[in-house]
């Protein structure tokens, strides 16, 4: 094997098999590159001489990474996003513009909270380049720890002594009915009544989908037809389907309405609870504090959302999680 300490990887060969793992096969990747395909082939081949493993099963003709390849793949695509960062942050500080922005936030959010707090950012604020990054609430922790996004916008809670929390906002679930259903008429609709249809929730059972199955528990509601998905969106576009009610965040509803499909209060609280974080002890940029302040206030145009404390990270975890044992048999 060889000495990977010896020398630095050379970025054309990153790239290069970066490359065939987005078009699937050499001949693609050339034509990506604008390279010929024996070059893209000698430069993959030198990278594997270089770790000593194989990236890609070669079989005839055809191409499939190897699960070493999968797992490395995985670090050069943050390797060659942070190389991308680092040249327009560099062009950015030589034009004394701001710095380039990178917010990573769960997908909920990202849809129905972020666009409009972007939007009310002053002109002058905003970079020229701007990164979005929908993901999961587990990797916009890891993003905003590992410094390769400057905020995150996440479901709560999240506890890491890396990160710090902003502000923390509460915002009751609703139900996303089709507009033809009869639960549609009601102002508020009784979670026992759903119980007769199928319903679609998400599909993580640490998060909003822990809430949710308490809450039906409560009333005594056990569906016998459920759909899990693992985006709110996703949810609503099964709603429109007529596939079954929805129990969702308020987020996406408000944010990315969807014909044929009414928002209504529930009977029960069922909490969505999340927040602002940035990595712990960094200084905020001017651009970075402002979408953290017009994320905010974006966030409390949604019906019924308020503001929690910042520090009853205790509190807000037993809110969500139960008390733990000790705890409950007091």
């Amino acid at each position: 094997m060889c000495d990977m300490h010896s020398s630095s990887f050379d970025i054309r060969q990153l790239e290069a098999f970066a490359a065939v793992m987005s078009a699937g096969s050499v001949t693609g990747a050339a034509r990506l590159l604008g390279r010929s395909q024996p070059a893209v082939s000698r430069l993959i081949q030198d990278l594997e001489a270089e770790l000593g493993y194989a990236l890609l099963h070669r079989s005839s003709g055809r191409i499939q990474p190897t699960a070493r390849g999968l797992r490395f793949h995985a670090e050069v695509e943050r390797h060659l996003a942070s190389l991308i960062h680092i040249r327009e942050r560099a062009e950015a500080i030589g034009r004394d513009e701001p710095s380039t922005l990178t917010v990573a936030a769960t997908p909920s959010l990202a849809a129905g909270i972020l666009p409009q707090a972007l939007a009310a950012l002053p002109a002058d604020l905003i970079p020229r380049h701007l990164h979005v990054q929908s993901l999961a609430a587990e990797n916009v922790v890891q993003a905003v720890i590992a410094r390769s996004a400057d905020l995150g916008i996440s479901s709560l809670p999240l506890e890491h002594p890396g990160l710090e929390i902003h502000w923390i906002a509460e915002a009751p679930c609703v139900v996303a009915i089709r507009a033809d259903d009869p639960l549609a008429s009601e102002d508020v609709v009784r979670l026992s009544d759903i119980a007769a249809h199928r319903v679609i929730t998400l599909a993580n059972p640490y998060r909003l989908r822990h809430r949710v199955d308490e809450a039906l528990e409560r009333v005594g509601v056990a569906p016998e037809r459920i759909i899990d998905v693992n985006a709110s969106l996703t949810a609503m576009s099964l709603v429109r389907a007529g596939l079954g009610v929805a129990i969702v965040e308020p987020a996406t509803v408000c944010g990315v309405p969807l014909e044929g499909v009414v928002m209504r209060r529930l009977d029960q609280q069922i909490s969505f609870l999340f927040g602002a974080i940035s990595a712990a002890a960094l200084p905020l940029t001017p651009t970075v504090s402002a979408v953290i302040d017009a994320a905010r206030v974006q966030s409390l145009m949604m019906p019924g959302c308020r503001l929690l404390e910042v520090n009853g990270s205790d509190a807000l975890a037993d809110s969500v999680y139960g008390k733990p044992p000790f705890q409950r048999e007091r």
